[in-house]
């Protein structure tokens, strides 16, 4: 049953003309849906429901703005039992089917029953764009960009001025993943309970890593002081590896779903890698004490240990064999947090993703993942033009700068062929972090560029190196934007600019809700026809092609206008393999009279009857002495 309070808009959404007719209703409700108000729209579904007959016209219409109030309430369960009931009563409706599996891909471990009713909408309206999207967006949100891809064009096809496909299919060419990325939504278990599993895990390889970094630099300390035994030195070291054992088994016992552990760490890259980053710590640590010395070479074995041990650290003088592994212990989350930013950068193709979202005109979430895919650009030109600088540094050659100007060529491409165009100065406006970001690195580019010509021409040396410097200062300025940008959203609870801030759409355009739309009603010399009728014709897709057959008589005629026929076993598996048939009437007792209903058939095994939901009427008079007009219903 429906159910639902909305007394409180009802003050401002006064009732419909007639208050006992259920379609006016079910139109009161789609029209406060559209103007942002829920709680009305799911009473004035409620009414429409009350108003109709059990399996009346109405009702199905009714259950699914209904179940449209009670997703956007957050009432999700609720939400499925009434698109269930859509479902039940009008089985061959592409709109109930696109509603119910709308509704079950936000509950938990129900992805793939969601998945089955976005391909039976598909299956019944192929030429209908939202049902396409429903597929698309299951797709995407479990990572199978190419099958999103496909689905997303696949709607575009049909309205190439869908936003939501527009901004999805732009995130389809990012390989854009959820922010859970670790749960697949097809598992049968609730993602909070992945969720406490990943934070599990993180928080083990990061308690981890932090002790045994302090823990490292503990041991040089006390491995360089005076009149300390080696046996001592030995307690020291191994306190960390006991304390990382005590971790681990606290940790432990806050993992429910270690089953689903392995599937989680491949899903998610990023979290493999940190928690594989902790067992490679403790090996380092292991390595590092191990072949710590007893003094510093180069210092006197007295000195007082302190800051002059760790500036003999920090600066090389005691190089040895323990410091590459030292290194791997105190710079490990450094190394991931860059590894993860470049890594991100260079996923997928930002060009594509940037035309599909300036296509999508003025939707909201365009707006927002332009920003974002803007950073990531950034980061590619920035990634590039340090790699030139560290290889001219490293080759002590500044002519591998000579590319550089490149980055602003590339870096004008992107917007010239993203249509960024129109809009790029009221992004740059909205962001002033990203507009500065992109100023320093085409002055980075410029100077490297400058500082390799300079040395071709032969210029002295002091003009060469201060255009470098410039270019190294442009570059590390460009990554304090980024540090600025992302630490003020983060103080502000904004999207930032990593992936992690890119959305889906689900806004529709011009386009009416496909699952929201009033089913078709048969008038009633239509109904009249066909319960009257001897001679009904059923037309559809056979193996060999089309096919007309003859059928004896319309069973009956529901409420809701679906028509159940008495078929023979050749419509029935004709059905299974492409349910769009037409069923073609004339009325005995009306001279002249025709009626065609193409529509979805679905077989009822039970009433041993093909029911046909209605989806489009075309009726008509053969010419006679006074024809009528042919008219679409």
């Amino acid at each position: 049953m429906v159910s639902g309070s909305g007394g409180r808009d009802l003050v401002e959404a006064p009732a419909p003309p007639d208050p006992d007719d259920p379609h006016r209703w079910c139109a009161a409700a789609l029209e406060r849906l559209e103007r942002g108000r829920p709680e009305a729209a799911l009473e004035a579904a409620r009414r429409a429901v009350e108003h109709d007959t059990p399996d009346g016209p109405a009702a199905g219409w009714g259950y699914r703005l209904a179940s449209l109030a009670f997703e956007r309430l957050g009432r999700d369960a609720e939400a499925v039992a009434a698109a269930e009931e859509a479902v039940r009563l009008a089985p061959g409706s592409w709109a109930a089917r696109l509603r119910l599996g709308s509704a079950l891909r936000r509950i938990p471990g129900r992805w793939a029953q969601a998945w089955a009713q976005a391909a039976r909408a598909v299956r019944y309206a192929p030429d209908e764009p939202d049902p396409h999207v429903l597929a698309g967006d299951l797709a995407l949100l479990r990572g199978e960009h190419r099958r999103a891809r496909a689905a997303y064009r696949a709607a575009l096809r049909r309205a190439g001025d869908h936003p939501a496909a527009r901004v999805n299919l732009g995130l389809a060419f990012l390989r854009w993943e959820r922010h859970r990325n670790h749960h697949d939504p097809a598992w049968p278990v609730d993602p909070r309970e992945t969720g406490r599993t990943r934070r599990a895990l993180e928080t083990w390889s990061r308690q981890t890593r932090i002790l045994l970094a302090a823990a490292l630099l503990a041991a040089v300390a006390v491995a360089l002081g005076p009149g300390l035994t080696s046996g001592a030195r030995i307690c020291a070291a191994a306190a960390a590896p006991a304390a990382v054992l005590a971790i681990t088994l606290r940790q432990a016992r806050r993992i429910g779903l270690w089953a689903y552990v392995p599937a989680m760490l491949a899903r998610d890259v990023w979290l493999g890698l940190t928690v594989a980053a902790a067992p490679v710590a403790v090996a380092a640590y292991v390595a590092a004490v191990a072949t710590l010395p007893g003094t510093l070479p180069g210092l006197p074995a007295g000195i007082p240990v302190g800051v002059p041990a760790g500036a003999a650290v920090a600066s090389g003088s005691a190089a040895g064999p323990w410091t590459a592994p030292a290194g791997v212990v105190l710079l490990n989350g450094v190394a991931l947090l860059v590894a993860r930013t470049l890594a991100e950068a260079w996923r997928g193709r930002p060009v594509r993703a940037l035309a599909e979202f300036s296509a999508a005109g003025g939707d909201r979430a365009a707006g927002r993942d332009t920003g974002v895919t803007l950073w990531l650009v950034a980061g590619r030109a920035w990634s590039v033009l340090a790699g030139v600088a560290a290889a001219a540094e490293v080759l002590d050659d500044p002519r591998w700068g000579l590319g550089a100007p490149a980055v602003p060529l590339a870096l004008a491409l992107a917007r010239r062929d993203g249509g960024l165009a129109p809009h790029l100065r009221g992004i740059l406006a909205a962001d002033r972090c990203l507009a500065g970001a992109l100023a320093l690195l085409a002055a980075a580019s410029l100077a490297l560029g400058g500082a390799a010509a300079a040395a071709l021409l032969g210029f002295p040396d002091r003009p060469v190196r201060l255009m470098w410097q410039a270019a190294a200062g442009a570059l590390a300025a460009a990554v304090a934007a980024y540090a600025v940008r992302s630490v003020r959203a983060w103080w502000r609870g904004t999207p930032g600019p990593r992936r992690a801030s890119l959305v889906m759409s689900d806004g529709r355009g011009r386009h009416p809700a496909g699952d929201a739309r009033p089913p078709v009603r048969l008038s009633g010399e239509v109904r009249h026809a066909f319960t009257s009728a001897r001679g009904v014709i059923l037309a559809f897709a056979g193996r060999t092609g089309s096919r007309a057959l003859a059928v004896g008589a319309v069973g009956s005629v529901g409420p809701a206008g679906e028509l159940r026929l008495v078929a023979a076993g050749d419509a029935w598996d004709a059905a299974e393999r492409d349910p769009r048939v037409a069923v073609f009437v004339t009325d005995p007792s009306e001279r002249g009279f025709w009626a065609e209903v193409r529509g979805i058939a679905t077989g009822d095994a039970e009433a041993e009857t093909l029911r046909v939901t209605p989806e489009h009427v075309v009726v008509g008079r053969y010419p006679g002495r006074h024809p009528d007009r042919l008219r679409d219903g």
